[in-house]
C-alpha cells in the first residue's frame, strides 16, 4: 500500500506517454535472451541496458554483443531504450566504440558514470575539469547524433547538489549533454527543496530515474533505506505534476533498489526465488503505470 497520500490513481496526463524501461541491473541473473523475454511478460517498453564491465554488455564487447541483444529484444517485442555505461571521457578506450554502436542501432541516450570531487582542488576548479570532459563528450554525442546524460546522485559526487551539475550543462549548452534526473536522489538530497533543482535542470532533462526510499536509524545513525515504489518519502504525485508544468519529456527507468535477493545489487545469482522478483517488479511497474500512463 502506497504510503503517498496522493497515489490514488490520479493521472498526470502528458502529450506523449513516456518509455517505461526496466534498469537491467536488476536482471543480471538471467542472460540475453531470459531477459528480454521477462521484460516483455511484465509490460514493460523496454530497457535501461548495463553496458559495463558488471553489466550484460562488456564495454569491450559491445560492437559485438550490443546488436545480438537489440535484435533479440527486437524479437521479444521490446526496445532498448537507453545504456547504462561507464563513459565519462572521450579519452577512455570504449567510448566512442560505445556511442557509435549506439547510435548505428537507433539507441538515442546512454546514461554517463560519474565524476568524483579531488579534495586537493577547490570547487570551481574541479567543475572546470568535469566541464573540459564533458564538452568533448558533447560533441562526440552530437557527431553521432547520441544524447548522454549524468545522473545526479546523492552523496558528495559532482552532481549531487544539483546546482553543480546544471551550472556545467547550462555553459555547454549542448542539446546533446544533459542529465538523467533521479527524483529519489533529489529528495534525498532536498526533501522539500528538490522542485527548485528540477527546474533548474528541466531544460537538460533527457531521461528520469523511479525509485523510492525512507530513513531509517540503526546503531545510532541515519540512513536511506530503498524500498518498493510509492512506499516511500518520494513525492511522486507533485513530481508528475512538475514534470507536466515544466513540460519535461523523457523516457522513464525503474529502479528496484529496496531487497531483492541480490537483484537489487545486479547480483549474478539470487538468493530467493526468481518468481519472487518477477513479481516485485511487476507490482512497482504495475503501480507506476495506474498512477502515471493517461488511460483512454
Amino acid at each position: 500500500m502506497s504510503k503517498d497520500k496522493h497515489l490514488t490513481g490520479e493521472v498526470y496526463n502528458k502529450k506523449n506517454t513516456p518509455k517505461i524501461s526496466l534498469f537491467s541491473k536488476h536482471l543480471h541473473w538471467l542472460g540475453w535472451e531470459g531477459m528480454a523475454q521477462t521484460v516483455a511478460e511484465i509490460g514493460f517498453d523496454g530497457l535501461d541496458l548495463t553496458v559495463r564491465p558488471d553489466g550484460h554488455v562488456k564495454p569491450e564487447q559491445v560492437e559485438e554483443d550490443l546488436p545480438k541483444v537489440v535484435e533479440i529484444c527486437h524479437k521479444a517485442g521490446v526496445e532498448v531504450v537507453m545504456l547504462a555505461t561507464i563513459i565519462r571521457d572521450i579519452a577512455e578506450p570504449e567510448t566512442e566504440k560505445t556511442i557509435k554502436t549506439a547510435a548505428a542501432l537507433g539507441i538515442k541516450n546512454y546514461r554517463m558514470n560519474w565524476y568524483h570531487y579531488d579534495e586537493t582542488k577547490s570547487i570551481d576548479n574541479n567543475l572546470a575539469e568535469f566541464k573540459a570532459k564533458m564538452k568533448d563528450l558533447a560533441a562526440m554525442n552530437a557527431h553521432y547524433k547520441v544524447k548522454g546524460a549524468y545522473q545526479n546522485h546523492d552523496g558528495t559526487w559532482f552532481g549531487a547538489p544539483v546546482w553543480d551539475l546544471a551550472q556545467v550543462l547550462t555553459e555547454i549548452n549542448s542539446p546533446w549533454l544533459g542529465c538523467q534526473y533521479d527524483i529519489c536522489n533529489a529528495t534525498i538530497e532536498g526533501s522539500k527543496s528538490w522542485p527548485l533543482a528540477l527546474e533548474l535542470l528541466s531544460p537538460f532533462v533527457h531521461s528520469i530515474d523511479i525509485k523510492d526510499f525512507i530513513w531509517q536509524k540503526s546503531n545510532g545513525a541515519w540512513h536511506v533505506k530503498y524500498v518498493p515504489f510509492g512506499q516511500g518519502m518520494v513525492g511522486f504525485s507533485t513530481f508528475f505534476k512538475q514534470l507536466n508544468v515544466l513540460n519535461v519529456e523523457a523516457p522513464f527507468s525503474l529502479h528496484l533498489e529496496h531487497d531483492l535477493g541480490g537483484a537489487e545489487k545486479g547480483m549474478p545469482h539470487l538468493t530467493i526465488p526468481e518468481e519472487e522478483v518477477v513479481a516485485a517488479i511487476g507490482r512497482d511497474l504495475k503501480l507506476l503505470k495506474a498512477i502515471y500512463i493517461p488511460t483512454t
